[in-house]
């Protein structure tokens, strides 16, 4: 059993997997991720100061969900996060897409596999009488 702190509310609670957040502070941060999310489809030109007023929620938090892509905006919302590579302005996620490609290019050329060379034909010997051991 793996007993942890909550950490919102320190209330210890058996820890399974993910954040170390009880089930009681997820229901809440769930909550107010839907209060977040409704807003932003009602008011698409809201600053994220804004949001983060309105429905009395941390820029911090806002900002996490954005960056695990539960949050999106459209393109002529002022609500924008950095990429943690190159620093382009970016609507959801880590990376922006250059990035994104460009390390999967590189993963994938870390990964090519080496092409085998073709193996040297079997020579038959002239001499079919010779003994053989096992």
């Amino acid at each position: 059993m793996n007993v942890r702190h909550c950490r919102y509310c320190k209330k210890l609670f058996n820890h399974v997997m993910g954040p170390p957040i009880c089930p009681l502070c997820k229901d809440e941060k769930e909550r107010e991720f839907q209060k977040v999310k409704k807003f932003v489809q009602d008011n698409r030109g809201a600053a994220i100061n804004v949001v983060a007023e309105e429905c009395e929620v941390d820029i911090k938090q806002i900002n996490q969900w954005i960056r695990e892509e539960r949050l999106q905006f459209a393109d002529d919302s002022p609500i924008r996060v950095s990429c943690e590579k190159c620093g382009e302005m970016i609507r959801s996620g880590t990376f922006c897409e250059k990035c994104k490609s460009e390390m999967t290019n590189t993963l994938s050329n870390v990964y090519k596999k080496e092409i085998a060379p073709a193996p040297e034909p079997v020579k038959k010997s002239p001499d079919k009488d010779k003994m053989r051991f096992l």
